[in-house]
């Protein structure tokens, strides 16, 4: 005789089992794990929103426990009390700090714990009273900031009327003097070297090319040093006589420095004489049977009644032991019409070859 199973007992065991199953797991996650526990009785002095019975308990951040108990106090009507049990290790003091905190995108309620100075155990913990407002919400706290916001601006609505009108009318003035703000800021740019920068015009000095056959050679190796200047003619600007901004000069400079620029041309000048025995700077030898040393003494525009180009050079030749073989001062000057960079390059020509040529004439000569 075949033994009927008895269905209906097996079912209930294994529905049995299943709910244990689930029971047991849901108490593990809400109680942390195994083993003693602590109760502590909590006071928030105001709501707590969404805060639940299971919900959990976290101490400087880690899970630690659950609240088994909510209610609300029967002798003030905003005291909320609450139990929360809590791993027995967990270092609860009196002077530990309880707050609400509100986790992840839903806002979910939590008992945050924070640990205070005490190191030791101090007895039993009384009543852990929450931080005054520890159960405000975000938006409950954007509300009170809305709100204080509100009061701010009602209570100062004329100063602020008051504040927009002077904008307004500085608004207003700065529209009408677009134009001189413009090159005001023009201005600024061009003198901090900012904003796109200028194109200068340059200029050389031009040696004179017909000095006549050289019925005279150099002797001895003859160097030219970089002339010696002041401080105010060691620039590429053309100078003036007395010293003004003329238009169309502001962009135009020198090729190079005028001592600079002198040297490079006389050296020039002596190579268009005999540039098989025409001198070298002081650099490109070692030590020369001769140098021919030059003063820069004037290099400027003189406006007086008419304008005119002026070159002042004083010239000595100096052996290899230092001594002066000989000794001159150059002048050369040449009058032109308009101040303008065209002519005033022009008469610099003309005064800088009759003064090259004149030099030399001199220095060989005198060698």
């Amino acid at each position: 005789m075949e033994t009927r199973a008895p269905f209906v007992v097996v079912g209930a065991f294994v529905l049995a089992a299943i709910a244990a199953v689930f029971g047991f797991v849901y108490w593990l996650h809400n109680t942390g794990g195994l083993g003693p526990r602590a109760n502590y009785h909590v006071q928030f002095d105001g709501s707590v929103p969404g805060l639940l019975v299971g919900a959990a308990v976290l101490f400087n951040g880690i899970r630690v426990g659950e609240v088994t108990d909510l209610g609300l106090a029967p002798d003030n009507p905003r005291r909320v009390n609450a139990t929360i049990s809590v791993s027995s290790t967990t270092p609860v003091r009196s002077d530990t700090k309880v707050g609400l905190e509100f986790q992840g995108l839903t806002g979910v309620p939590v008992i945050a714990l924070e640990g205070g100075i005490l190191l030791k155990d101090s007895g039993a913990v009384p009543t852990l009273v929450a931080e005054p407002g520890a159960g405000q919400g975000m938006t409950q706290a954007a509300r009170d900031a809305l709100r204080k916001v509100d009061s701010v601006l009602s209570e100062n609505s004329d100063p602020l009327k008051k504040t927009i009108a002077n904008l307004q009318i500085f608004s207003e003035g700065l529209a009408r003097n677009t134009g001189k703000l413009d090159s005001i800021i023009s201005g600024l740019e061009k003198m901090t070297g900012g904003g796109t920068p200028v194109q200068k015009i340059t200029y050389d000095l031009r040696a004179p090319q017909n000095l006549g056959p050289a019925d005279k050679t150099i002797k001895g190796q003859l160097a030219v040093p970089e002339p010696t200047a002041v401080a105010m003619l060691e620039t590429q600007r053309i100078l003036f006589s007395p010293a003004k901004d003329y238009p169309g000069f502001a962009d135009v400079l020198w090729a190079d420095s005028i001592p600079k620029l002198l040297q490079a041309r006389l050296i020039e000048s002596f190579e268009n004489y005999d540039v098989a025995h025409a001198p070298l700077r002081t650099a490109d030898i070692g030590q020369a049977d001769f140098q021919l040393l030059i003063d820069v003494r004037r290099f400027r525009v003189a406006i007086d009644s008419e304008p005119v180009a002026e070159i002042g050079l004083s010239a000595r030749i100096v052996d290899k032991d230092g001594k002066v073989v000989a000794s001159r001062v150059f002048e050369g000057s040449e009058k032109f019409a308009k101040v303008e960079p065209p002519e005033v390059v022009a008469a610099f020509n003309e005064a800088f070859g009759r003064v090259a040529r004149d030099m030399v004439a001199w220095t060989v000569g005198a060698m």
